[in-house]
């Protein structure tokens, strides 16, 4: 199975939007999980990397202040220069509650910063079979919409 890269985050005020009840701001949300998902990348890659795009972005629950974040990142797929990291955030209570999943695409970048192949993601678990064969959807996917 592929590597879980892991991140911790405390939710502190500066990372709050102004309501009453103050709440995770989604753009610092999106920031962590460029910073997970770019670990992720590189690890797997063996290179630098850099952000092509964020597919999916579900918010699915907020995130208060205080609130104990984990996030787990790990490659669904590769292609000749290019990865999809699959990015998990929970808040930690008595248990983990996802409060959002996002999926991010990186390309592996050379010294001179253009593309370099990547290692082929070969995956192994019936997990990571099932997640690798919805990336291959999702690049189709994008795919399309580059050609609208």
């Amino acid at each position: 199975m592929t590597k879980k890269t892991t991140s911790v985050q405390i939710v502190l005020a500066q990372h709050c939007n102004g309501n009453r009840k103050p709440r995770l701001f989604g753009g610092q949300l999106m920031a962590w999980i460029d910073v997970v998902g770019a670990v992720a990348a590189r690890r797997f890659a063996k290179a630098e990397v850099t952000t092509v795009c964020v597919d999916n972005l579900t918010f699915l629950k907020p995130a208060y202040l205080n609130d104990i974040l984990v996030q787990e990142a790990w490659v669904t797929w590769s292609g000749n220069t290019s990865l999809e990291v699959r990015i998990d955030t929970y808040v930690e209570h008595e248990t983990r509650e996802l409060v959002n999943r996002a999926y991010a695409v990186y390309v592996a970048l050379d010294a001179d910063e253009k593309p370099t192949k990547v290692p082929e993601f070969i995956p192994e678990t019936q997990e990571e079979m099932d997640e690798y064969a919805m990336a291959v959807e999702r690049k189709v996917i994008r795919m399309q919409m580059q050609q609208n």
